[in-house]
């Protein structure tokens, strides 16, 4: 009678456990959706030795993105910048 009991509970435990991975699959998923569409897309921008900032910029991926900015801020003279991606701006 316990051993069905503990079957029972370690069977609820990893359907549960199943659940919870499939909903965060979910949630990562949105993400990485959106690092790979066309869009405009948001950045942190770290520069060592000089400041910050957050800008955005147009591009067919996050990535394509992230050199339209990465060279700008080259061309600018900001030779030690680098943008960080935080996601997808929604067009409004």
């Amino acid at each position: 009678m316990i051993v069905k009991r503990v079957l029972a509970a370690a069977l609820g435990g990893v359907l549960f456990a199943a659940a919870g991975v499939a909903a965060a699959g979910n949630f990562s998923s949105d993400r990485q959706v959106d690092f790979f569409a066309k869009g405009t897309h948001q950045f942190y921008v770290w520069c060592s030795g000089t400041g910050d900032y957050v800008a955005t910029a147009e591009g067919a991926n996050a990535e394509e993105a992230q050199m339209k900015l990465y060279t700008a801020a080259k061309a600018s003279g900001k030779t030690s910048c680098w943008p960080v991606w935080q996601g997808r701006v929604a067009n409004s």
